[in-house]
């Protein structure tokens, strides 16, 4: 697995704190990239403008993602500032991990 740190770019938050996502190096491509932060973050991948690479590089092809290395910065840039899109937290069942029946046992 790779992992990279990820946020949402927005320099009126006054913490904005990066998130750890893990990639299958064997599915090393944008699209991969985009769904899984994405994914974490609870943003429409619809309203992501680019994804850069901090301090200021621009991803764009899956040669560019092939090349991160272990915990690199990642940024979100979106198209729309909606505030409510920046504060959605993704419910339980969005989760990769969820399992709705091993949350129903008991022990």
């Amino acid at each position: 697995e790779l992992v990279l740190k990820v946020r949402i770019q927005n320099p009126n938050l006054r913490e904005n704190d990066f998130i750890e996502i893990e990639l299958d190096r064997q599915e090393l491509t944008y699209k991969e990239l985009l769904r899984v932060s994405c994914r974490e973050l609870g943003v429409n991948p619809d309203h992501v403008q680019k994804i850069r690479k901090l301090p200021n590089t621009m991803l764009r092809k899956d040669k560019d993602v092939a090349r991160l290395q272990d915990f690199q910065e990642l940024e979100l840039v979106l198209t729309i500032s909606d505030k409510n899109l920046l504060f959605r937290v993704p419910t339980l069942s969005e989760g990769s991990g969820y399992n709705k029946k091993a949350s129903e046992l008991t022990y």
